[in-house]
């Protein structure tokens, strides 16, 4: 038996939403941060496009990338 926790499973931002989370839209507001400031919203596979179409229509959008290519750029 291992002391160390188990992963947390990461689920989707959409609302009421409790699948599984595989992709990362990085975003930001550029009223409220600096241009190199991200935040984060997760998304399942389904809800991906109903997402970015929300941030990119307020023109917050950055990026969209798998979770395990965010993971990874991010491993310190």
């Amino acid at each position: 038996m291992s002391n160390e926790p188990a992963e947390t499973e990461l689920v989707c931002s959409a609302k009421g939403c409790r699948q599984a989370a595989v992709w990362v839209l990085a975003w930001n507001n550029p009223k409220l941060h600096t241009p190199e400031r991200r935040k984060t919203w997760l998304a399942c596979d389904e809800h991906r496009e109903y997402l970015s179409r929300f941030l990119g229509l307020r023109e917050f959008l950055r990026e969209v990338v798998p979770l395990a290519e965010w993971r990874a750029r991010n491993e310190t």
